[in-house]
């Protein structure tokens, strides 16, 4: 399949001073050929989006992080359980002509604080059809967005200190995750939800 390039690599991260609840938004535009886009337009790669989400998190890490799947919930572990970072439930798909989301409802982990447990934030990847470009090729937008989510590590040790690690390594991920995206080479997903294709 042809290759692609990433264009308008941005980063938004706010936070709630009241609430202490922080929004990360990382973005980027895909540009790829139209016949690519029509191939991998589909619940199935939308899946296998989400499922190379999670590999480039293993990679990246040299394995120390992985990520462990049951019927209701993932679990982003650091090295195994029970050491969870990071536990959500089953991912939620929405899929239309021009606009898929991807999304995982946080529940609880090492990383979250107390406040933030109960699936009330999420993690979820947005992309949108944006229409054909010059060439013969079309733009895609791509969306990484964690909202209403609590770091344990602010609660413990102070923002300042959540801002220069945990936050700055999120973004360093995301980035890279989307740079990546530029080789079409999409992860075969551990669950197979969409084989056949259709939205479920």
């Amino acid at each position: 399949m042809p290759a692609a390039t990433i264009a308008n690599l941005r980063d938004f991260t706010t936070e709630d001073t009241d609430t202490g609840a922080v929004r990360s938004v990382q973005t980027a535009d895909l540009v790829l050929p139209e016949s690519a886009l029509a191939q991998i337009w589909s619940a199935q790669h939308l899946e296998r989006l989400a499922r190379t989400y999670w590999r480039f998190l293993s990679r990246i890490t040299l394995g120390l992080v992985k990520v462990r799947y049951t019927q209701t919930r993932r679990f982003v572990v650091l090295i195994a359980r029970p050491f969870d970072l990071l536990t959500f439930l089953a991912p939620e798909y929405e899929l239309d002509a021009d606009h898929g989301i991807v999304r995982w409802r946080i529940e609880r982990g090492l990383l979250v604080a107390r406040r933030g447990h109960g699936g009330h934030g999420h993690l979820q990847i947005d992309v949108h059809r944006c229409g054909s470009e010059a060439d013969g090729l079309a733009r895609v937008h791509l969306e990484v967005e964690v909202a209403n989510f609590h770091p344990a590590i602010a609660s413990r040790l102070g923002r300042r200190i959540y801002k220069a690690t945990q936050s700055r390594l999120h973004v360093f991920i995301t980035h890279g995750f989307l740079r990546s995206l530029a080789r079409l080479k999409l992860a075969e997903s551990k669950v197979g939800r969409f084989s056949d294709d259709r939205v479920q």
